[in-house]
């Protein structure tokens, strides 16, 4: 109802026109914008002043007492979940972006893995022992679950602490799909467990069909995994009967530490999607865990500046934005010839590198066109393995 007919001054448009006035948050609105005039989610009611919060809603200032900005997205969040470092954290991003440590509740963004599957935060993890032998944490005095059966298929949320091999800052870390006939998933377990000898493990993957196990490094400089990488087990696994398919993928890992800046990592991304055509020759696939999203291309600016911009978005696309230290490229098919796991390998390292000190006069001369990244590959030995694949698939130029 109308509170007066004074020609007070509208809250929101400012005239000092007769006519009836409206209360709104102890301030007058005339009848032409009093219904348009929003209303807070939490009270439904009007409201002049509401405020987004992370949880989608817009809310008056009546209903967010003790709401704070969320460490992680700024956005305001209510006091509910806080981190190890006593910040207030948004449901979305705790999810997405952070471990819950088993011991304090607290969420954390540098947890540690503690023997048995947990994770600690980074204060609770101070008062744990570790194994003398790799440095995992041990609750009370539990024995060390990674030296105690290393030989064992781990569940698909196991996630150790990284070693990192070689020199950075930029490290890769591969992923591959195996599938592993169900009579011989003992030796294969064992034989790769073996060769592997703690640079990596084997983990429950339910997308394997029909059935398998993914093999997981450890972060790896470009040039320690091609020295250093068992390379002849994945032979040896062929030769037992595992196999691979466009249907299970390869992954690789770069961390975002070895970007030079946001605008290095934009000009990576739109490199590889403004050649998706080649890339998807290159890789062996087109797969629905692995789409050149339309939606993820567009925003691109914004996911290249960091992690929390991929909210919203698929994991499962080319390029998955949304860990916090690296950067997911998903494109490439499974295989057990060293010669393409290589490729993916050297493509990844090569195409970070490539666009590393690209300028804006590059880019207008065409650098971001597959020629251009092609020629320059073909012309640096170290990633031979590449340019072998590129000239097999006739992505370049043989002479």
């Amino acid at each position: 109802m109308p509170e007066s007919d004074l020609a007070a001054a509208c809250a929101v448009c400012a005239t000092l026109r007769a006519g009836p006035r409206y209360p709104v948050e102890q301030q007058q609105v005339c009848g032409s914008c009093v219904s348009t005039v929003a209303v807070c989610d939490g009270c439904h009611e009007q409201s002049l002043t509401l405020s987004d919060t992370a949880e989608r809603t817009r809310l008056c200032s009546h209903c967010t007492p003790g709401w704070l900005d969320c460490v992680s997205c700024a956005r305001l969040s209510a006091p509910h979940e806080r981190t190890d470092s006593d910040h207030i954290v948004c449901w979305r991003c705790a999810e997405a972006f952070f471990d819950r440590c088993f011991a304090c509740g607290r969420h954390s963004a540098a947890s540690r893995y503690v023997s048995g599957g947990l994770r600690a935060c980074t204060m609770c993890a101070a008062a744990f022992g570790s194994c003398d032998r790799c440095g995992t944490l041990l609750r009370g005095y539990g024995s060390c679950d990674w030296c105690a059966n290393p030989a064992r298929v781990r569940n698909y949320s196991f996630k150790p602490d990284p070693r990192f091999h070689g020199t950075g800052p930029l490290f890769l870390g591969l992923e591959l799909e195996i599938v592993v006939p169900d009579y011989y998933r003992g030796d294969a377990v064992r034989l790769a467990t073996d060769r592997l000898d703690g640079l990596g493990y084997l983990k429950q993957d339910s997308s394997i069909q029909p059935g398998g196990f993914e093999l997981v490094s450890h972060p790896m400089s470009y040039s320690y995994a091609l020295d250093s990488f068992p390379w002849p087990l994945l032979g040896e696994l062929d030769d037992l009967g595992c196999t691979t398919h466009a249907g299970v993928g390869l992954h690789v890992h770069a961390s975002r530490a070895g970007f030079a800046s946001p605008a290095h990592i934009f000009r990576w991304m739109k490199l590889l999607y403004r050649n998706e055509s080649q890339l998807t020759r290159l890789a062996g696939r087109r797969s629905r865990y692995a789409p050149f999203d339309p939606t993820a291309r567009a925003k691109v600016k914004d996911t290249a500046k960091n992690h929390v911009h991929a909210l919203g978005l698929d994991r499962y696309q080319a390029i998955n934005p949304h860990p916090r230290h690296t950067l997911e490229l998903r494109i490439f098919s499974s295989s057990l010839e060293a010669g393409r796991v290589q490729a993916a390998l050297a493509f990844t390292a090569a195409s970070i590198h490539y666009t590393r000190g690209l300028r804006i006069t590059d880019i207008r001369a065409g650098a971001w066109e597959w020629d251009a990244f092609t020629t320059w590959v073909t012309a640096r030995p170290v990633y031979q393995p590449l340019s072998d694949q590129l000239r097999h698939l006739e992505l370049a130029c043989a002479c």
